[in-house]
């Protein structure tokens, strides 16, 4: 298995299903679901793995976070990333049932929610982007067989570009 594959058309499909999962629960709480990460970019090289931001009000978190456990969410901080809160599914047999996936909350005008929003925005209109990105990813996984974190690193200078390009064009 690799460990990345060619865009999957089931791919937003897996995103309303997750969603579809947490949106009853977080009734009540000002919120919007954002499909983020390269899955939700058409034509685009990803990890199979749905990346997914419930965007926030400022001081909405705990409320937010307490829905997420009644799911089998446990938070699990910010994990280097200021403003971006992910959270583990727990429960075996739930996340078996679930397309893979990350959840993270970020609060709607953190840094981390602008970059992720601009980065999916810019690559949807930007195909010689995708293209040197995908193109990128797939001679990572090729030459290092597979290693997440070598894939990682590899690609991170190509990503920081990318992002200060579509902050730039955000403008």
């Amino acid at each position: 298995m690799t460990l990345v594959e060619e865009y999957n058309a089931a791919w937003p499909s897996w995103f309303e299903q997750i969603r579809s999962r947490i949106e009853g629960p977080l009734q009540g709480i000002p919120h919007q679901i954002e499909h983020v990460g390269s899955t939700a970019i058409p034509d685009m090289m990803a990890k199979p793995i749905i990346d997914i931001d419930i965007v926030v009000n400022p001081g909405a978190f705990l409320a937010v976070r307490n829905r997420l456990a009644k799911l089998s969410y446990i938070h699990q901080g910010d994990l280097g990333i200021l403003g971006r809160e992910a959270f583990d599914l727990t429960d075996a047999d739930i996340k078996s049932s679930l397309p893979p996936h990350h959840i993270y909350v970020c609060e709607r005008n953190s840094n981390a929610l602008k970059e992720h929003l601009a980065f999916r925005n810019f690559m949807r209109q930007h195909p010689e982007w995708r293209q040197r990105l995908s193109d990128l990813k797939r001679f990572l996984c090729e030459e290092h067989g597979n290693n997440n974190q070598t894939y990682m690193d590899g690609k991170a200078a190509m990503v920081i570009e990318i992002t200060g390009l579509a902050m730039n064009d955000a403008k």
